[in-house]
């Protein structure tokens, strides 16, 4: 008989199994094992919220396999995840399994390594009651909102729509910064910059305007500008001020799971769903050439910066090796994490310093080369010593008015020989300046007045609105991927390019839950409800209690909201048509069924007429028989451009056609997607293509 360890991932047990020997059985739960039945609320109000649990239909017969394994295992553990989930679905398998809920059962891998799997079975502990608390309020309340809500959503607006708790915050962010730009009224302003050249010199250097007889200047119109242009014609430059300095540039601490789903977006551009996918790959393990499967980095939901003893140690040593002992600090880097997070693990980082991501390159993916480069090189830097830079600031003076360039050069490149961390918007660069002295004479090489408008905030992208949700305190780090894809897959929100702005249906439906449910997407709230969450967690609060002080409310809100919008309806711009029911003659609208969107008559329930959606490319002809080209999708959804004439004409493509002409053959260009997007020829033996 041997001990029985389950886990999450059947991948993570392999790489387990390979660790523990012969003397255990891994095995996985895929996941959650039980849960609240979708096709019901589940949810026991009346007596005090007890959820009704049941078995998942696709996990029955797992369970049954599990249930033979602990007959014949001398021990179990549960190997879950470290984290609210993890600690819910080792509960859910502890009930299941009938294993002792007050048995030290239940261990933790922080990360999927020889020496992380042989602390973790070291150290046995009871399942905590307060974590799995903490998941199930979190659940309930979810639940609860969602099928609370929603349907009077769909009711009021549009049928099948749905209302989350940290969904229609984050969609109120996003209709917030939309409404602010609408609302912005720029302002006109101007700046006048120059080029000198310093007696003497050959090498121009640009300066701005900054002052007039000492004090700021400010230029709102045409009229000023050539007002200074005028009164600088005939000027004689010089150098009236030198200030030289040295700036210290910190290196950026190593990732926790919001950092992460940031930099990935900014540099990589990663969407969270796919960062977070490819993070788990990495700490559930990965086979090596010579060492076998093996976790690369830590736990990847983590909100701490913590960084343990060993790992210092670790990339101190690299870094000495590597770069030289310059390229330490005086001590290694503790970073501070912020004041609520849960501290439970680690800040991710790499679980092997000395695999560097060039080493084990051909073991991996290209996203997982990318997200493990990412994450190594900055833990790396994170405890490299700093970047000094040598600094320049002078000021030239010409008739009353005072120029101003800045310029600095790298003294010691530190960190940044490694890493920089990305940013949401572009620093106004700067260069090196000559050798500039006090009294130096420069000529003026050209001097041009350029006219501004001031500018609205920017939308979001994904790596602003995670950390607008992190800074808010909206929802956790490892809810930020599926709040986002919901919000895109609904339609409430879309991508252009890699911003995010609010469909018409996003904006209505926020209008409405400001209007009748202001706490639910109201940020505070919101965020005071995470606090009180993380209060159970530490065994503060009681889960019951708090479920009742929310829901009380909650229901008198949503009671007097459907008394005060009985018979309102919002009609949506979006939802008409251009067509007129032939039978009645009233206006066609798209409306929202199980199989789709279609049109039917606005005269329903008296006018029953309805049509299929039939969406057309504008202007382009079929290649073979000169038919509409109609977008149709698969049995899964997959959309493909097809012939109307079908099945008489048999036209069909993956890609895109377009109305332009190849340059080569004459033939129809098609847009083939990807992650470069590309203009290609289909026709036999062109082979013509370019990158859009």
């Amino acid at each position: 008989m041997s001990d029985l360890v389950i886990v999450e991932s059947p991948s993570k047990a392999h790489t387990i199994q390979k660790y523990l020997g012969s003397g255990y059985k891994v095995l996985a739960s895929k996941g959650h094992v039980r849960d609240l039945p979708e096709k019901r609320l589940s949810v026991d109000i009346k007596h005090d919220f007890e959820p009704k649990y049941e078995v998942m239909k696709d996990k029955e017969k797992l369970i049954e396999e599990l249930k033979k394994e602990v007959e014949k295992s001398n021990a179990v553990y549960l190997a879950t995840d470290p984290d609210r989930e993890g600690e819910a679905i080792s509960w859910h398998l502890a009930y299941i399994l009938g294993l002792p809920l007050d048995s030290k059962n239940r261990i933790e891998f922080n990360e999927i390594t020889k020496t992380g799997v042989a602390n973790g079975m070291a150290n046995p502990r009871k399942i905590d009651i307060d974590l799995v608390n903490a998941q199930q309020a979190r659940r309930i309340l979810d639940r609860l909102v969602g099928y609370k809500l929603s349907p009077f959503i769909s009711q009021k607006i549009r049928r099948g729509l749905s209302a989350g708790r940290v969904q229609s915050v984050a969609l109120r962010i996003i209709v917030d910064r939309e409404n602010e730009i609408r609302a912005f009224v720029p302002e006109e302003y101007w700046t006048v910059d120059a080029k000198f050249v310093p007696k003497g010199g050959r090498k121009a250097f640009s300066a701005s305007l900054y002052a007039y007889n000492g004090e700021k200047l400010k230029i709102t119109n045409q009229e000023q500008a050539d007002k200074v242009l005028s009164a600088l014609e005939n000027a004689e430059f010089v150098v009236s001020k030198v200030k030289n300095g040295t700036r210290k540039k910190q290196p950026a601490p190593p990732f926790i799971t919001s950092t992460l789903q940031q930099d990935a977006s900014r540099k990589l551009g990663f969407q969270s769903k796919r960062t977070m996918k490819v993070a788990q790959e990495l700490y559930e393990g990965i086979n090596i050439d010579g060492i076998g499967a093996l976790g690369l980095i830590t736990y990847m939901r983590t909100d701490s910066l913590r960084i343990s003893q060993d790992a210092l140690n670790d990339a101190k040593n690299y870094i000495d090796n590597r770069w030289g002992s310059k390229y330490l600090p005086k001590k290694p880097r503790v970073f501070k994490s912020r004041s609520n997070a849960q501290d439970g693990h680690e800040a991710i980082r790499p679980t092997t310093i000395d695999l560097s991501p060039d080493k084990i390159k051909k073991n991996l993916t290209t996203d997982q080369y990318k997200l493990y480069k990412l994450i190594w090189e900055r833990f790396i830097a994170s405890q490299m010593a700093e970047c000094v830079q040598k600094t320049t600031q002078a000021d030239i003076d010409g008739n009353g008015y005072t120029f101003r360039a800045s310029g600095y050069k790298v003294d010691f490149d530190g960190f940044t020989v490694l890493y920089v961390e990305g940013k949401d918007t572009e620093d106004e660069k700067e260069t090196q300046l000559p050798e500039l002295t006090e009294g130096l004479p420069v000529r003026a090489k050209e001097i041009i007045p350029n006219q501004h408008f001031t500018q609205p905030p920017a939308r979001y992208t994904e790596a602003s609105l995670i950390k607008a949700l992190e800074e808010n305190g909206i929802g956790r780090p490892s809810t930020y991927s599926a709040t986002i894809s919901t919000i895109v897959s609904r339609n409430y929100v879309k991508r252009e390019a890699k911003t995010l702005y609010p469909t018409e249906l996003g904006e209505v439906i926020t209008k409405l839950m400001k209007e009748r449910f202001a706490k639910i997407v109201d940020v505070k709230f919101t965020a005071q409800m995470e606090n009180e969450l993380d209060e159970v967690e530490r065994g503060n609060e009681e889960w019951v209690q708090l479920l009742h002080i929310f829901y009380d409310d909650f229901e008198e809100t949503l009671k007097k909201a459907k008394t005060d919008m009985e018979g309102q309806k919002y009609d949506l711009e979006e939802d008409k048509t251009e067509y007129i029911c032939e039978n009645c003659g009233k206006p066609m609208v798209y409306k929202y069924g199980r199989f789709g969107r279609f049109i039917a008559c606005s005269g329903y329930p008296e006018c029953k007429t309805v049509k299929k959606v039939v969406e057309k490319l504008e202007n382009i002809a079929c290649p073979k028989c000169g038919g509409d080209i109609i977008v149709r999708k698969t049995k899964r959804g997959k959309p493909f451009y097809g012939c109307g004439n079908f099945p008489n004409c048999r036209f069909a493509s993956w890609d895109e056609p377009l109305q332009e002409k190849c340059p080569k053959c004459g033939e129809m260009l098609y847009k083939k997607s990807g992650k470069k997007e590309k203009i290609v020829c289909h026709t036999e033996g062109c082979g013509f293509e370019k990158e859009i």
